[in-house]
């Protein structure tokens, strides 16, 4: 719209008056006294082809700003729900999002038992670690010879725990926990913003209320969860935690939500058609 209003200020290059020109039934030839020369003749087409260029930019800048200026004043009209975005505000794509966040609820669970596993791991040391102070030095004859004995409970406990961490050492639960918490900061928070985006397209706003709530507050436990895995790596205790109250936290809010999410999933099969 600048330029347009700029090129109404433009002046129009003048013609010079020592040249007559005039147009025949063919307005495509022009008729120029033969008096003048091979450039005068040259460079008066040039003039003339100039000053009808800005003559029509002229004359088209007017029915250019009005169709311009009303996205401007009313950007409503370029932002409003209703039928401009096609597909984008049909029943397919609105129901992407409940079936992802289904599957990434399922996804929770699942990246919440590998983190179980992997605590598991950890913790299965520190028993066998507390286990091997209670255990008894071993007997000996006058010769020096350890006198056998049948296995006390204790290493009997040893050895079982023992043999377990051997077991959970082969499932990589750590590196699974690991992959399984990324993929699930990164859709989760994708789809978060994306549900946001969808209902936006089909409705032209947004629904404060308990599902817009809480699914922001899981979005932030993710990240929240996400922020403290250098410190846990580092062996922070408090770090860790804290990792597991948020994602408890996280996961009883993606259970209260799930009643509202139905909700919405019945107004879309109401309002919305196929595709």
């Amino acid at each position: 719209m600048a330029a347009t209003l700029t090129l109404l200020n433009l002046p129009v290059l003048p013609q010079k008056p020592n040249f007559s020109i005039s147009i025949s039934n063919n307005p495509t030839k022009l008729l120029i006294p033969q008096s003048q020369s091979h450039t005068k003749l040259s460079s008066t087409n040039s003039q003339i082809f100039i000053n009808e260029a800005f003559a029509h930019l002229q004359s088209a800048s007017l029915p250019l700003t009005a169709l311009t200026l009303p996205l401007f004043f009313d950007p409503q009209n370029a932002a409003a729900a209703g039928g401009q975005f096609g597909l984008l505000e049909g029943r397919s794509f609105a129901l992407v999002h409940p079936i992802v966040m289904g599957g990434l609820f399922v996804y929770t669970l699942w990246a919440g038992y590998l983190g179980w596993q992997w605590r598991r791991v950890r913790t299965i040391q520190n028993e066998i670690n507390e286990l091997k102070k209670q255990v008894k030095p071993v007997p000996v004859t006058p010769e020096g010879k350890p006198v056998e004995a049948p296995p006390s409970p204790v290493d009997l406990k040893i050895q079982q725990l023992t043999e377990e961490r051997k077991e959970l050492l082969k499932g990589s639960y750590r590196d699974r926990h690991f992959n399984a918490g990324s993929i699930l900061l990164g859709f989760g928070v994708l789809e978060a913003v994306g549900g946001c985006l969808n209902t936006w397209l089909r409705t032209g706003k947004l629904f404060p209320g308990p599902h817009l709530f809480a699914g922001a507050g899981i979005t932030v436990l993710w990240a929240a969860a996400a922020a403290l895995v250098p410190a846990m790596q580092k062996g922070n205790d408090t770090a860790r935690n804290l990792h597991i109250a948020l994602n408890a936290a996280n996961v009883l809010l993606f259970v209260w939500q799930i009643p509202t999410g139905l909700d919405i999933v019945l107004k879309v099969f109401e309002f919305t058609t196929w595709p």
